[in-house]
């Protein structure tokens, strides 16, 4: 049987912004009328929404996380709720492929669509009251797109996301029912799955077949980055990191100097790659991943996101946009 708790560790985030959350919420839901309580409340302080993901639509960033919420800015500094986002559930991937169109994913099932760069979304799929949660969302192009998360659960669709199939990567049950926490892509045609229990699902041809590849790993990826030099990455629970020089068929371990879970890594505009994860820890890599320098934030916030920029990336926690200095 498969472990569930890399699943309810990397749930965890969503379970404390609940409380986070309910810090920085307009007044009282009691006065607003039940068709309303299908969307995203009003934030008072929206700088402090709880986040999990964020990513940038051209120049924008769109960060997502609890109760629907969706912030967006221009400048990296001042952050504002997205105009129109009709649900509550939790938020944890976001994707755009341009600056106008992009895609969110969550819990119950839920996935929403933008065409408006995050301004306004839509509904495209839900399963409330199922529990089935989606952790991870992308699109090769405006029509074909993927999203997965918990025990296998894989939605594909053709039609930029007006329908949606459900699929499994592999036949195999006790592969195909590992959860899946993240999704990257790689030059020509590679896409790889980020799972539980040392496990990454590799295809060569943007998602449409698939083949499970075993590190040595035992715990949870919990994300991944294709590099500019070819190099991939993923990272997880209790710090592991994993790399791979041949277009992810085969994965060693880097040393990381943390026991800390990373829950984020991307690289910058100057090269460096940095990683995130819990109790501030902060990771930076100057050799494309193949050594790291660890320290932890004063702070010791857990970090769940960050998103490159011209300058210090913009980290992102469950207390919101976080500081850049610790």
């Amino acid at each position: 049987m498969l472990k569930t708790f890399p699943l309810r560790a990397r749930w965890s985030l969503a379970a404390l912004a609940l409380a986070a959350a309910g810090l920085v919420m307009a007044a009282a839901d009691t006065a607003t009328p039940t068709n309303q309580l299908r969307s995203a409340p009003h934030f008072v302080q929206a700088e402090k929404l709880p986040v999990i993901a964020a990513t940038r639509a051209g120049n924008r960033i769109v960060a997502v996380g609890d109760y629907g919420g969706v912030l967006l800015s221009d400048d990296g500094k001042a952050f504002r709720q997205a105009r129109t986002v009709p649900t509550r559930s939790v938020l944890t991937s976001v994707y755009f492929i341009d600056a106008q169109h992009g895609w969110a994913a969550g819990h119950d099932g839920t996935l929403l669509g933008t065409s408006d760069g995050g301004e306004t979304w839509a509904v495209l799929h839900e399963e409330l009251g199922k529990e089935r949660a989606l952790m991870a969302v992308w699109f090769e192009n405006a029509q074909h797109g993927l999203a997965v998360g918990q025990f296998g659960l894989a939605l594909e669709t053709d039609d930029g996301g007006k329908t949606w199939k459900e699929r499994h990567l592999v036949d195999d049950r006790d592969d195909g029912e590992r959860h899946l926490m993240a999704l990257f892509a790689a030059p020509q045609g590679l896409l790889f799955a980020a799972a539980e229990s040392g496990g990454v699902f590799r295809s060569a041809d943007n998602g449409r077949s698939w083949a499970l590849v075993q590190t040595e790993n035992k715990g949870s990826f919990w994300a991944g980055q294709a590099l500019k030099d070819g190099s991939l990455l993923l990272v997880g629970l209790r710090g592991h990191i994993y790399r791979s020089t041949d277009q992810g068929q085969h994965w060693q371990e880097v040393p990381s100097g943390t026991q800390q879970s990373l829950t984020a890594v991307a690289q910058l505009a100057d090269g460096k790659v940095q990683a995130v994860g819990m109790s501030g820890a902060v990771l930076t890599s100057t050799d494309n991943g193949a050594s790291f320098t660890a320290k932890l934030r004063g702070d010791r916030v857990n970090l769940t996101t960050l998103v490159p920029g011209a300058g210090a990336p913009l980290l992102f926690s469950l207390g919101g946009l976080v500081a850049a200095a610790p």
